[in-house]
């Protein structure tokens, strides 16, 4: 149990005098609240600068955006690597959590703000879990949501894609049962097996063979032996190595764990669409044609639960070969569909029009 949080929070934009000008922005697995600006921690750049600033879909000159580090996360919200009362380190002593604790850590900082409702909620992966789980929680305080490459449930594929990760990490000496940063260690190796395997479920075969196919790495011919003789795996080592350099191993463990845990029909009768009967919210749930992380198919069983239960609700399917991070990527169909979405919802919300650029 947690006696207090803390939740590390950026904002962009200014709150209009009535409040109602209030996005959220839901982050992925390895994400932060660093949207729309450097990140001073690790020095890496805004992770969604497309989508979100002056001028663009959700526009920082027309909107006040909060993004927060989830609970349980790395990047100052209270986590793993958080110092308890008594002076140590949680480590794995840390409270499980849920997308549920997730959310009702960004509500509870939303009423600090001094905001009734939220115009938009939006978020892509486990960003779309707690976009969900928002507009359910938070009953009829949101008015828009989009969630992007997402679903209601985790399925069995990916709560075994995210066990062969922890695994990784728990299976590395350093984790030392989650105690490694009170001695002094870090399961590094683990952490980047862990990122490695993630990563393939990001991105989709087209999209591998065409910027690797079997190209090898700085040589005219393979070595036989364990080095990285293909591009492919040297990638993978990078993106390995890069992450731990800015996640914490506790953080990924937990994060994965409230993913696994999410289930929106579970909790109410085994029905999805019971989640959201009698919400006021209006939908517009993003897939793309690629993704075998959340698949097409798992976006359009929302939309069917959502239409069920009466919600307004919209659906855009994005052709792509770029997988599962497409959302993160240059997509213009889906910049200019959820711009729509957004200035539809923005003139029936009464907030002022988009305005030109020069």
């Amino acid at each position: 149990m947690l006696d207090s949080v803390e939740i590390a929070y950026e904002t962009w934009g200014e709150m209009s005098p009535r409040k109602d000008n209030v996005v959220i922005i839901c982050h992925a697995l390895t994400g932060d609240q660093f949207v729309a600006s450097d990140n001073p921690i690790t020095g890496r750049p805004a992770w969604w600068p497309r989508m979100v600033g002056p001028g663009k879909p959700i526009d920082t000159d027309r909107f006040f955006v909060v993004a927060t580090n989830v609970l349980g996360g790395c990047m100052g919200s209270t986590g793993p690597a958080s110092i308890r009362s008594n002076g140590s380190v949680w480590g794995a002593e840390f409270p499980h959590i849920t997308i549920a604790d997730m959310v009702r850590a960004q509500i509870a900082l939303i009423d600090q703000l001094g905001v009734e409702d939220v115009f938009l909620a939006l978020g892509g992966s486990i960003g779309g879990m707690q976009v969900l789980q928002w507009t359910v929680q938070a009953r009829n305080r949101v008015f828009a949501a989009i969630p992007i490459a997402s679903a209601g449930r985790q399925s069995a594929q990916n709560i075994g894609f995210y066990e062969v990760g922890r695994q990784a990490i728990m299976a590395d000496p350093n984790w030392r049962e989650g105690a490694y940063l009170a001695e002094g260690r870090r399961p590094d190796r683990g952490l980047a097996v862990a990122r490695m395997a993630a990563h393939i479920t990001y991105v989709s075969e087209a999209a591998l063979k065409r910027k690797f196919d079997r190209r090898l790495q700085d040589r005219q011919s393979v070595g036989f032996g364990f080095d990285a003789d293909f591009q492919i795996e040297s990638y993978l080592r990078h993106q390995g190595q890069s992450f731990v350099d800015r996640f914490d191993a506790n953080s990924y463990l937990y994060i994965t764990r409230a993913m696994d845990y999410f289930d929106l029909a579970a909790d109410h009768g085994g029905v999805l669409a019971n989640a959201f009967r009698g919400l006021s919210t209006r939908f517009c749930v993003f897939s793309f044609s690629s993704d075998w992380h959340y698949t097409p198919e798992e976006s359009r069983d929302l939309v069917r639960a959502l239409n069920a239960a009466g919600c307004e609700t919209s659906y855009v399917s994005i052709e792509t070969d770029k997988g599962h991070d497409a959302f993160l990527l240059e997509e213009p169909d889906f910049e200019a569909a959820v711009t729509g979405f957004v200035d539809a919802a923005a003139e029936a919300r009464g907030l002022p029009p988009r305005m030109p650029r020069s």
